[in-house]
């Protein structure tokens, strides 16, 4: 089994930044959020940018009004993808791309290829908490019967333990309920290492660490990311999954 999701010629799989790059390969798609400030119009030209570029047709984009909880919808081609309040979709459609949009927060794709299912789920810190990725799993295995060990998972670019400072009360909120293994401490100050909470809660389910791959650019020191910490007024980039026809 090929075990690198980008390199699955089944599905179409990209992180951008907010020039429009994109890891695997470079592509163009500026903001793709309508809830950031930027004109509906602009933010749809972006997107048709994007889809053009990628291959996908525009009306088939799956996206949330993500509210950084952890409820996971099933997308179906007859689901209704303007209203959805979520942080996390997962399809076995072809031909249905999910995205989720992030400026910070952890953008996570998934793709087992056993079953041919697929998931965007959007793992901010609320919804780290909240075992949103654990919950993602398990309604793979639910809806689709996907076995946690085939599952490939990749972790983009996000806000990284240099840059992710919080206050005592939230750390010691986090070694109270996960541990200290989670928190650093410089002058200090404390940083939350939301990247490995998030690991360790996927191999507690049976997924194969050699299937986990986990971008270590930080988007709030890295220039070509949008930052929600850096910058507050900002834009967002994405995590793009499709199964291809």
């Amino acid at each position: 089994m090929n075990r690198n999701l980008f390199n699955n010629p089944q599905i179409l799989a990209v992180f951008t930044n907010k020039f429009g790059g994109i890891s695997h390969p470079p592509y163009n798609s500026l903001n793709i959020a309508t809830h950031v400030g930027d004109k509906n119009e602009d933010v749809l030209k972006n997107r048709k940018i994007l889809a053009k570029k990628l291959n996908f047709k525009i009306e088939n984009l799956a996206t949330m009004e993500q509210v950084h909880q952890n409820n996971i919808e099933v997308i179906v081609p007859q689901t209704d993808r303007k209203i959805l309040r979520c942080d996390g979709i997962i399809t076995n459609a072809k031909n249905i791309p999910l995205m989720v949009m992030v400026a910070d927060c952890i953008p996570i794709l998934l793709y087992d290829p056993v079953t041919m299912a697929i998931g965007a789920v959007h793992a901010g810190r609320n919804g780290t908490f909240l075992k949103i990725i654990q919950k993602a799993i398990l309604k793979m295995q639910s809806e689709f019967k996907s076995n946690p060990k085939d599952i490939l998972i990749s972790l983009g670019t996000a806000i990284n333990r240099c840059c992710y400072e919080i206050d005592e009360s939230l750390a010691n909120i986090t070694i109270k309920n996960f541990g200290k293994k989670y928190i650093e401490i410089r002058e200090k100050k404390y940083y939350l290492n939301l990247q490995l909470l998030n690991l360790d809660q996927l191999l507690e389910m049976k997924i194969q660490k050699e299937n986990i791959q986990i971008d270590q650019k930080c988007s709030c020191c890295d220039t070509n990311y949008f930052s929600y910490r850096r910058e507050k007024n900002t834009g967002r980039f994405a995590g793009i999954i499709m199964i291809r026809n």
